[in-house]
């Protein structure tokens, strides 16, 4: 498993767990990021954090430090 803020732009990957915890964890699974979920990041910003990500068929942006509480695995 790798992070998610390790995912290359326009390669998907599934949710496999989430390391949150309280508010966070609620707000994450709130936004559609829920355990065999595909993800996909679509865009990073200039400074390369916040990072766009396509899932669900919303985009949402999340920061690099929520992201790596992500794990994911990738899709061939």
């Amino acid at each position: 498993m790798f992070s998610l803020y390790d995912l290359p732009i326009d390669k998907p990957g599934i949710v496999q767990e989430i390391s949150a915890n309280g508010s966070l964890k609620r707000r994450l699974l709130d936004l559609g990021i829920i355990p065999n979920t595909t993800i996909t990041p679509i865009l990073k910003s200039p400074s390369g954090d916040p990072t766009a990500f396509e899932i669900r068929g919303s985009i949402i942006a999340i920061r690099k430090e929520d992201t790596s509480l992500i794990k994911i695995k990738y899709i061939n």
